[in-house]
């Protein structure tokens, strides 16, 4: 009877795969921004459904729970790869006066090292929801997609960043913007 039970399961769980892999796949590629990645984590998240069959074909939602195992399966990769570039970028930093890629014309290289060192002085949490906000761009929900944190966690780890980064960068080396607007206050300059 054991047998009958076991092909069942198996049938069960093939329908299930043939009907959420796609999307499951989808899910991935949304989450990582990686095609070739997408299948892998829908493969890795299906084949860890199959070793819990047994409970997951009584469960109310095994769809979500499938979709769960998708997005911590991402969230793990993309954490992988933010430690993997933040290696490179060390490793490479110190050979190529900061080495992102971007060309800029006479950089103010002296502000660039005191923005890097105050950075790498934030703790992890703070850093990343500075340069993902800021430096990346994203949302804040997609900030705390990617960190796999709360929205409200990415504003206030955000907020406490930037003011440690003010406090770190000193009164006199802030960011040119504020420097411009402090000079065209009344009595900062002649007109």
């Amino acid at each position: 009877m054991g047998t009958v039970v076991d092909a069942a399961a198996a049938a069960e769980f093939h329908q299930f795969f043939e009907a959420h892999y796609a999307e499951l796949a989808r899910l991935a590629h949304l989450l990582t921004g990686e095609a070739d990645a997408a299948d892998d984590l829908a493969a890795d998240a299906l084949m860890a459904l199959w070793h819990r069959w047994d409970r997951m074909r009584e469960a109310d939602h095994p769809v979500a729970y499938a979709r769960g195992v998708v997005a911590n399966l991402a969230r793990t990769r993309i954490r992988s790869a933010v430690r993997e570039r933040r290696r490179i970028a060390l490793f490479w930093a110190p050979r190529s006066g900061g080495g992102d890629g971007f060309a800029v014309d006479d950089p103010d290289v002296a502000t660039v090292v005191d923005v890097q060192e105050a950075l790498r002085r934030l703790p992890f949490r703070k850093r990343a929801c500075v340069v993902l906000r800021h430096a990346f761009d994203l949302s804040e929900r997609d900030t705390s997609l990617v960190l796999g944190i709360s929205v409200g966690t990415v504003k206030s780890q955000t907020s406490r960043g930037l003011a440690e980064l003010q406090r770190l960068l000193g009164p006199g080396a802030g960011p040119a913007p504020a420097r411009v607007a402090v000079a065209g206050q009344p009595g900062g300059g002649g007109h």
